[in-house]
């Protein structure tokens, strides 16, 4: 029996492989002919010929095959769908810098792969056909929340580390602002200096601005990317503080004491709910091992003496 799924599995790779050489011949032959007919490319030297020959054999077979796949699949995502993908990409800071196109197309391998995993695992462990559609079904399941589910982690962990970085930054901002510098200079001679998350939004943020974005949309932008109440408010207050005249030294001053007192308040918070938490450990583990260590000896000597 397992002789036969593996002849079956030879087959499938086999019959896969040489219709996608069969379609990717025919693709060529065509372009060649197409390029031939209206001389859009050049002709190719010998040298050019040999410097493909000696490059890697994945940028010579998968990459080209990616590209073109990234392209067929480009053609068909949605603008609206892909420009929601995109915000999702930068909230979680771009990971593997992935494009939308990149992103779907990993999702669509996961979809594929996991349930012809879990179909191959049902048929090597000889399994019933229910159990088998189970593990297919556990298996899509799995690549279609697994991606999404990453990418939120992520959002949540970069927003939690900008909020950390926050009063700092703003520190060395009112700082700036108070030696004369303008509001974009300050920033970005802040952001010069500082490395991190926050520092990293504000560069983009920047360079927004220089493409020819107002301060309201790139700053506003910023508070798109990164999910964090601390965050809006102060880029709220930036922007209402620009448009009435008032000194942003002292806003960001008081932005700043704000920040402070409020982490001050989540920390003891936390250190409030830690006996609740350490509670559960303390009752399952460490009171039972007390308890073996002191009543033991009294009950095998209550024992012995019946």
């Amino acid at each position: 029996m397992t002789m036969l799924y593996g002849s079956l599995f030879i087959f499938i790779s086999i019959f896969t492989h040489a219709l996608i050489t069969l379609l990717g011949a025919k693709r060529s032959h065509v372009q060649s002919r197409i390029d031939a007919y209206l001389h859009t490319t050049p002709p190719t030297t010998l040298a050019e010929v040999d410097a493909k020959l000696e490059s890697p054999f994945y940028k010579r077979v998968f990459v080209p095959m990616w590209d073109q796949l990234k392209r067929s699949y480009k053609k068909r995502l949605k603008t609206e769908e892909a420009s929601k993908l995109e915000l999702k990409l930068m909230r979680a800071g771009q990971p593997f810098q992935l494009s939308p196109v990149d992103f779907k197309i990993v999702q669509f391998a996961l979809g594929l792969g996991f349930p012809l995993f879990g179909l191959g695992y049902g048929l090597l462990t000889n399994n019933t056909m229910t159990i088998n559609l189970v593990l297919m079904g556990l298996g899509l399941m799995v690549a279609l929340v697994l991606p999404n589910y990453y990418l939120k982690i992520k959002a949540e962990k970069r927003s939690k580390m900008a909020v950390k970085e926050l009063p700092d930054m703003l520190d060395l901002l009112t700082i700036s602002l108070e030696a004369g510098l303008g509001f974009d200079a300050a920033l970005s001679q802040v952001v010069s200096k500082k490395q991190g998350v926050l520092s990293d939004e504000f560069k983009l943020c920047l360079e927004e601005m220089r493409i020819g974005k107002t301060r309201k949309e790139a700053l506003n932008a910023v508070s798109d990317r990164i999910q964090s109440d601390e965050l809006r408010t102060l880029i709220y207050n930036i922007v209402q503080a620009e448009k009435l005249g008032i000194g942003m030294v002292s806003v960001l001053r008081v932005q700043s004491e704000d920040l402070r007192e409020l982490r001050k308040q989540r920390a003891e918070e936390s250190a409030m709910k830690a006996p609740i938490k350490m509670m559960f450990p303390l009752v399952l583990f460490i009171f039972p091992s007390l308890f073996i260590i002191l009543l033991g000896p009294a009950l095998i000597q209550f024992m012995e003496s019946f």
